[in-house]
């Protein structure tokens, strides 16, 4: 029921929240039907540092967490990348119920001032302890995940994964914009298989 839960979108590299971009379509599109949304700026998006992202999501966790009702976490590009160093320090009290890593940008499309977010191999059990249920959505020619992100991350982390084809990297230069199905997961935890994805299970 709207009203119950509280969503959390977190945006990537050198994001300011345009208008348009899909992120923003369903922040809007969500709290025009009543729903509690968190949509922050993080600080210094074109030249962020792990650590203040870090902290300025815990700042939001607080508020997502404050309160009954389901937890939802929308991510994108590098916002994904700070989701799984989040969670590698994540607090019992910060966990939350579901999790969407968009486009999770790859290490070697980042510059070196960047490197902090990629570092050392992700902790796929530190992971399943930040929430009850993390999914992927990819694509399959991402140029910001050169490595394949549905290998790199979907089956390194065992993660539920859908692949857009076609969708580079289902950002507002490929017209994501309005995203019908990304809103349908919001509300029901559910992708609809007509809109465009191709389900998988990237550890099958």
């Amino acid at each position: 029921m709207a009203g119950d839960r509280r969503f959390l979108i977190l945006h990537g590299w050198q994001n300011h929240r345009p208008v348009g971009h899909w992120q923003r379509w369903l922040a809007e599109g969500l709290q025009a039907s009543g729903e509690h949304v968190l949509y922050p700026q993080l600080p210094d998006p074109d030249e962020p540092t792990l650590a203040a992202w870090l902290q300025a999501l815990r700042a939001q966790l607080r508020r997502l967490c404050d309160g009954d009702g389901e937890r939802v976490v929308l991510a994108h590009s590098l916002g994904c990348l700070l989701w799984l160093r989040h969670a590698e320090r994540a607090l019992v009290g910060e966990r939350v119920d579901r999790v969407l890593l968009v486009c999770p940008a790859g290490p070697a499309a980042l510059p070196d001032s960047l490197r902090d977010f990629h570092g050392a191999p992700f902790d796929r059990d530190a992971l399943r302890g930040a929430a009850r249920s993390t999914e992927l959505v990819c694509t399959d020619a991402d140029p910001w995940c050169p490595e394949g992100a549905a290998a790199f991350f979907g089956r390194a982390l065992d993660l539920p994964t859908h692949v857009v084809v076609g969708g580079g990297h289902l950002s507002l230069d490929e017209g994501y914009g309005p995203w019908p199905a990304v809103a349908t997961w919001a509300r029901t935890g559910r992708f609809p298989v007509a809109a465009g994805l191709t389900a998988d299970r990237a550890a099958a």
